[in-house]
C-alpha cells in the first residue's frame, strides 16, 4: 500500500507525454481472444488495470509477452477455459469486456460480476440484451453464464449507448453469421480504436465513429499490428493542471481533434491552449474567469455520451472551477456516486455546495489547504491530485491504487515537470 505526499503551490512547466488511451487498450486486448494468431498492441499504458487484465487473459489461456515499452503481443492459440478468474475481474469493471469475444470465439463466457470504480450503480442489461438479441441465452446467479451455440446478426437498437455494451456486441457480431446493425451505439474514440483493430484482424465494420455500425460477420479472423490512441481523459486532466497551477505545459501527442468538446467546457472558465501539430501548448498567464451565459445567466458543464463532455472528467472541472472567477453548476449526469468525493474538495477550503448526487454549484476562486485525502475512483483521484498541487502546503493522498488504475507513471511524469509529490509506504 503506498501514498502520495505532496508540496502544493509551486509552478510547473515543461513537457508531458499523453499515455495510450485506456479504455481502448482494455477492449482491444480483450479482442485478442478472437483469433488464435499473434495480435500486437502498441501504445499500451502501462497501468494497474493493462497489468489486470494481462493476468486475467494469461489464465484463459492467452500468451502475453511484453518486447517493448508499450508493446505487447497476444497468441490465443489454445484458450483452456471459458471461465474468467474471480479475483481479477472484480478488480475492474473492464472484465465485462471478456464476455463478448469468449461468446463469440468458444461459444460461452462464465464471469463473476465486474468490480471498479466506486461511482455508483452501472447497470449491465445492456450487454445481456445484445446478447439475447444475437441468439445467446443467459443464466444469473451468483455469476453470469452465456452460452450460445450459434450466433446470428440482427439488427439491435441498445437501450442505452454504453460504451463496453457497444464494444461487447461489436466482439460478438464479428463472428456471427449474417449482418448485425447496432442503433444507437456508443462512439467515442476508444469504440473507434476497436473498430479499427477488429478491422485490421479481418473483421468488416462500417459507420465507425458514428452512432450507427454495420457488421457483416466473418468466418475468422487474423493476426494484426496495431497502435492505441492517446488519452484524451489524461489530456484533460493535464489542461486542467496546467491552468489552476498557472503554468505552461506543453502536452505531447494530444490528439486535439479529440478535445473540440473539452475544449469548449474549458472556455466557459476562460481557459484557452494552443496546438501545434499533435501537441496541446497551455499558457501560463490565463484570467480565470466564469464566462457567464447569455443574459448574466449562471454557465453550467454537463457530461454526455460522445461527442459531448466526457462523464470522466467532471471531476477534473470541479477543482478547475473551484480556482476561477465566478459560479459554475457542474452537473454529472451519469453516475449517481461519483460527485460525493467533492467533501473532501470542501474540506481543503473549496466553495461547493453539493446540491443532490449529481450537481455541485462551485463558486471561486478559493486558496485550497493542504489536507488528508483519499481516492474513491481513477478521476476523484487525479483531481485530488490537481486540487493538491494548486494548495498550500502538504497534502496526503490515500488509496493510490485507483489512481494507478487509470494514470501511466503518474508520480514520475508530474515530477518531471517541476510537481513536489512522492509515492510512500503507507
Amino acid at each position: 500500500m503506498y501514498k502520495y505526499v505532496i508540496e502544493g503551490n509551486r509552478p510547473l512547466s515543461g513537457k508531458i507525454k499523453a499515455s495510450g488511451n485506456k479504455n481502448a487498450a482494455l477492449p482491444c486486448i480483450c479482442a485478442t481472444l478472437l483469433t488464435g494468431e499473434k495480435v500486437v498492441l502498441r501504445n499500451i499504458p502501462e497501468i494497474e488495470d493493462v497489468r489486470v487484465m494481462t493476468d486475467v487473459v494469461r489464465e484463459l489461456g492467452v500468451t502475453v509477452e511484453k518486447t517493448g515499452d508499450g508493446v505487447f503481443s497476444f497468441e490465443a492459440k489454445n484458450i483452456r477455459t471459458t471461465v474468467v478468474p474471480k479475483e481479477g475481474a472484480q478488480k475492474m469493471r473492464a472484465s465485462i469486456l471478456l464476455a463478448g469475444p469468449l461468446l463469440a470465439r468458444c461459444r460461452r463466457a462464465i464471469l463473476p460480476p465486474p468490480g471498479g470504480d466506486v461511482i455508483g450503480r452501472r447497470r449491465l442489461d445492456t450487454h445481456f440484451l445484445a446478447f439475447e438479441a444475437l441468439g445467446a441465452s443467459i443464466r444469473i446467479d451468483t455469476e453470469f453464464d452465456i452460452s450460445a451455440d450459434r450466433l446470428t446478426g440482427t439488427d439491435m437498437f441498445l437501450d442505452e449507448a454504453s460504451v463496453t455494451a457497444t464494444e461487447n456486441a461489436i466482439m460478438a457480431a464479428v463472428l456471427a453469421e449474417g449482418k448485425t446493425t447496432i442503433f444507437n451505439a456508443a462512439c467515442e474514440p476508444h469504440v473507434g480504436d476497436l473498430c479499427r483493430m477488429l478491422c485490421a484482424m479481418g473483421a468488416r465494420i462500417t459507420g465507425i465513429g458514428s452512432n450507427l455500425l454495420h457488421i457483416e460477420g466473418v468466418e475468422a479472423l487474423h493476426g494484426a499490428d496495431f497502435t492505441i490512441g492517446s488519452d484524451f481523459m489524461e489530456v484533460g486532466s493535464f489542461i486542467g493542471l496546467a491552468a489552476v497551477t498557472h503554468s505552461r505545459l506543453e502536452i505531447e501527442n494530444a490528439c486535439p481533434e479529440n478535445m473540440m468538446m473539452t475544449r469548449l467546457a474549458f472556455a466557459k472558465l476562460g481557459i484557452r491552449w494552443e496546438t501545434n501539430g499533435n501537441n496541446i501548448i497551455v499558457p501560463a498567464e490565463q484570467r480565470l474567469k466564469v464566462r457567464e451565459d447569455i443574459g448574466g445567466a449562471i454557465p453550467k458543464i454537463d457530461d454526455a455520451p460522445w461527442p459531448g463532455f466526457p462523464a470522466d472528467l467532471t471531476s477534473i472541472m470541479t477543482v478547475v472551477a473551484s480556482q476561477v472567477e465566478g459560479m459554475v453548476l457542474i452537473h454529472e449526469k451519469l453516475f449517481e456516486s461519483r460527485m460525493f468525493f467533492v467533501d473532501k474538495l470542501i474540506s481543503m477550503g473549496a466553495r461547493i455546495v453539493l446540491c443532490d448526487p449529481h450537481r455541485a454549484v462551485v463558486s471561486g476562486p478559493s486558496k485550497l489547504q493542504g489536507a488528508k485525502l483519499s481516492s474513491p475512483d481513477v478521476r476523484a483521484g487525479m483531481a485530488m491530485i490537481i486540487a493538491a498541487l494548486c494548495a498550500e502546503g502538504t497534502s496526503r493522498i490515500q488509496n493510490v491504487y485507483q489512481i494507478e488504475r487509470g494514470y501511466e507513471n503518474i508520480v514520475a511524469k508530474l515530477s518531471s515537470i517541476g510537481a513536489a509529490i512522492e509515492r510512500v509506504p503507507v
